[in-house]
This record gives structure tokens, sequence and C-alpha cells, in this order.
């Protein structure tokens, strides 16, 4: 992978605060040219540093009023690539993470209500061929949502 230098950590600081920031204002901030941001954005995307950008949706205003982790253990490890294709069928798991640890996977699910809640595990999560346990937790509050630091370059 290319290396970023300072100048893309201070334009990732910058767009990862605010990504709907005019160029011309992330330009005036780090005293270079509109044209020079444009092209150091594009180059970021190209490398993969910059993954995506949008609006995030406050899932409580759609109804979505519980917020869980889901631990799923499986059958055998070399399930998970079958079981994630089956997961990707159910639009209220927005995470799903290959773990260590006590679960094979790892998932974060949005729900209703705890009806709603229990109709995804014992109808759709826990009948996926190789699911052989699934573990709750329901998240009561979050209290961090961050984007991951952007260091100066060491």
């Amino acid at each position: 992978m290319e290396k970023i230098d300072n100048l893309d950590r201070q334009i990732l600081e910058i767009i990862s605060q605010n990504a709907r920031i005019p160029f011309k204002d992330v330009a005036a901030e780090c005293g270079v040219s509109r044209a020079a941001i444009h092209q150091r954005v594009q180059r970021l995307i190209d490398l993969g540093v910059i993954v995506g950008s949008g609006y995030h949706v406050n899932p409580k205003s759609l109804g979505y009023r519980t917020c869980t982790y889901v631990g799923i253990k499986l059958e055998k490890g070399s399930m998970y690539k079958a079981v994630v294709a089956e997961l990707q069928n159910i639009p209220e798991i927005v995470e799903c993470h290959f773990t260590t640890g006590p679960y094979t996977m790892l998932t974060k699910v949005y729900a209703c209500d705890n009806e709603h809640l229990m109709d995804l595990l014992n109808n759709r999560m826990q009948e996926i061929p190789g699911v052989v346990a699934t573990e709750t937790l329901i998240s009561l509050e979050q209290s961090i949502k961050k984007e991951i630091p952007i260091r100066a370059d060491k």
C-alpha cells in the first residue's frame, strides 16, 4: 500500500468529522488548492483508505428500538462463509464478524421490539444450517461512537 503523508492525514481528520464539508473549506484549512484536495481524496479512495461516505440513519427513527449483539456458535468454523451468505438475507443484521473466543461469529442486530428479536433469533438465525447456539446481549445505550483516530506519521 502506498504511504499516506501528513497532508493526507490532515485531510482525513477533517473529512472524517464532516463528510459533507466543501473541498474549498478543507483546502483553506490545509493551506493548499481545492484541486489538490480533490486529487488527494480521489487517491485515498483509489488506495482503499477512504472506503465510503454518506448519511447515517438513526435506527430508532425507523422503529428499531432494540440494538443487540448476537454471538453465534457454529458446528464447524469452516461453515462460516455459508452461514454469512444466509445471514446476508436478514436485513436487520447490520454487522457480522468472524471472531475468536466463545463465539465463532458476532453480529449486530436491530429489532423493533423483543417479539421481533425473538422471531429473528428463533425463526431466522437459529434455523440456519450449522448454527448450534446463539447468545444475545441487548445494548441499553450506545455511549461512544467515533471514527478511528488519525495518527501523525511516525
